[in-house]
């Protein structure tokens, strides 16, 4: 199938648009105004409708034009982006980068990074992503990420994901304060415990059984997307659970949560920043390089 509407076609209609004139746009474009003329009237022949009007001595497009233009224009801005990404990939820049991060983690730090990085490279996509649990060792498996930072445990067999510790994350056992426990022996046993609702986040992954920690109850749990929601819902009273202490610091110190000593601690838990071996790529390594020198405590 051959069709009439061309990149050409569409700067030629988009220079007209903005400069108000064939002739103006000729001058745009180093073409001559003879050239603009058929440009149009070749594109509507080919679609059998009128593009523009004349208005005195503007060009003033018809409603069909407007609707060619407007889509044209996402056509032209589009083809730029590739061009970009393009380039950008045989340069070695990512012309996308998705960066997962753990809800163990506050999103705080990573606003600053992508500032500096996008003082040096603004025309790179990044997206991220919050994930869950199993859900972060997924997301660099099936690479669904590029990086993700606050992976736990490594796995055994690490699949040829790289793996560079960056902190050490204390769990507490905090309740609302006015919650019953406040007002038992301490420090908490698991029977004691066992007996209130859990507030759990729930597990991001897609392809595996979802995963489920530091949960000593008896009772159906409450089940929210995020730690910050989780933390929200504890602080509402809805139930029991572990924090991130450096979390929740603040609230525990204004005394909107309140840490309770228990039996069976919880052992602190080593997070990392992974990444496949196999990627070589200058945003991941320039992510890596910053977050290297980043402290995370």
């Amino acid at each position: 199938m051959k069709y009439p509407i061309t990149l050409d076609a569409l700067e030629v209609l988009d220079a007209i648009d903005r400069k108000g004139s064939f002739a103006a746009a000729a001058n745009e474009l180093f073409r001559v105004p003879s050239a603009i003329s058929y440009a149009v009237q070749k594109l509507e022949q080919d679609l059998d409708v009128v593009l523009f009007r004349k208005e005195g001595r503007k060009a003033v497009l018809t409603q069909a034009g407007k609707v060619l233009l407007e889509q044209g224009r996402e056509i032209l801005e589009a083809t730029e982006r590739l061009a970009i990404a393009t380039k950008k990939t045989h340069s070695g820049w990512e012309p996308v980068f998705n960066i997962a991060i753990d809800s163990i983690l506050s999103f705080d730090f990573i606003y600053p990074l992508i500032m500096r990085f996008y003082e040096v490279l603004p025309d790179i996509e990044i997206n991220i992503y919050e994930e869950v649990l199993g859900g972060a060792q997924e997301a660099i498996t099936s690479n669904r990420a590029d990086l993700v930072i606050g992976a736990g445990v490594e796995p055994a067999s690490n699949q040829g994901i790289k793996y560079q510790k960056i902190r050490q994350i204390e769990w507490v056992f905090t309740v609302a304060p006015d919650h019953q426990l406040t007002q038992a022996q301490l420090p908490l046993s698991r029977q004691q415990i066992e007996q209130h609702r859990f507030i759990v986040v729930r597990d991001s992954s897609r392809n595996q059984a979802p995963q489920s920690h530091r949960v000593f109850s008896k009772r159906p749990v409450l089940s929210v997307p995020s730690m910050s929601e989780k933390i929200n819902a504890l602080r509402s009273g809805l139930g029991v659970g572990f924090l991130p202490a450096h979390r929740v610091q603040h609230l525990l110190e204004q005394g909107q949560l309140i840490a309770l000593p228990v039996e069976d601690a919880i052992p602190a838990e080593t997070l990392h920043i992974a990444w496949k071996t196999t990627s070589k790529g200058k945003v991941l390594h320039w992510f890596i390089e910053q977050l290297s020198r980043y402290d995370f405590t």
